[in-house]
């Protein structure tokens, strides 16, 4: 049994685990794109910078397919949402820019992918259909002593989807950052706030492709903000936050429901 289906968390170090000849290079593309991110437009004032992409593996393929983006009046977005899970966003559908089509080739964003995925467990009925990711490019950044840059929720939460992976692509002159696996009792708590029997993991992440992952029924997690250090260059911290969800056949009443309210469209 491996350590993430035992104890709900795992520490993994990709740069050691992947070593694909490439690596760097690809690396190096994927820093690019961060230093892209515009930002996050439902936290302008949290120095917050993300774009999103969805893709799906069909179980058994060993391939990432990614789902067409949409064409608005801002650009290519993608749709995230994430239920009653974040208290900032309940029941809200956001609109994320999308992830380029460029970096949706990078082959070691894919493997990074595959490899999240290859780490998961499911009922038997969940791997007769595919199997949805959400990839999160998510940066923090300040740019002087007085800033301060937070995460979504900014307490220990859980997200709704099964499992959840974060790697970090970039830090430079950050303080704080750090990520703390506690119980799902003290989701909507800090820490700082918590019984250290509830705190099961904190660790800061400070090497590129250092990783870790959740299981989200029988944990929450969380990530400090970020603020600038000594150094005159601006503080960063850039991650890829991957979460991985079933197809979920829809419930009858509730369809139902959509349809009386006039929420249910043609497919194209």
């Amino acid at each position: 049994m491996s350590f993430l289906k035992r104890n709900g968390y795992e520490y993994y170090d990709l740069k050691n685990i992947l070593k694909t000849r490439h690596l760097e290079e690809e690396l190096t593309e994927i820093k690019q794109e961060f230093a892209t991110l515009p930002a996050d437009s439902y936290a302008r004032e949290l120095n917050r910078y993300r774009r999103y992409g969805r893709a799906v593996i069909i179980p058994g393929t060993g391939h990432v397919q990614w789902l067409p983006s949409v064409r608005t009046e801002e650009g290519e977005m993608y749709k995230y949402f994430q239920g009653s899970f974040n208290p900032e966003y309940t029941d809200s559908a956001r609109d994320f820019p999308a992830i380029s089509e460029k970096m949706r080739e990078n082959r070691l964003l894919n493997d990074i992918i595959l490899f999240d995925y290859r780490q998961t467990f499911w009922r038997e009925e969940d791997l007769l259909l595919p199997i949805h990711a959400g990839v999160h490019f998510v940066k923090l950044e300040v740019d002087n002593e007085q800033e301060i840059a937070v995460s979504s929720p900014n307490h220990l939460h859980q997200d709704g989807e099964p499992f959840t992976f974060a790697h970090l692509v970039h830090r430079q002159n950050a303080e704080g950052g750090g990520n703390a696996i506690g119980t799902p009792h003290a989701a909507g708590e800090i820490p700082e706030n918590v019984n250290e029997t509830q705190l099961l993991k904190q660790m800061t992440l400070t090497s590129p492709l250092e990783s870790y992952g959740v299981f989200d029924p029988i944990v929450s997690h969380y990530v400090a903000p970020v603020t600038k250090g000594k150094e005159e260059r601006k503080g960063e911290r850039s991650m890829i936050l991957i979460d991985f969800q079933p197809t979920v056949c829809p419930d009858p009443e509730e369809i139902s429901k959509q349809l009386r309210q006039g929420d249910l469209m043609f497919a194209d």
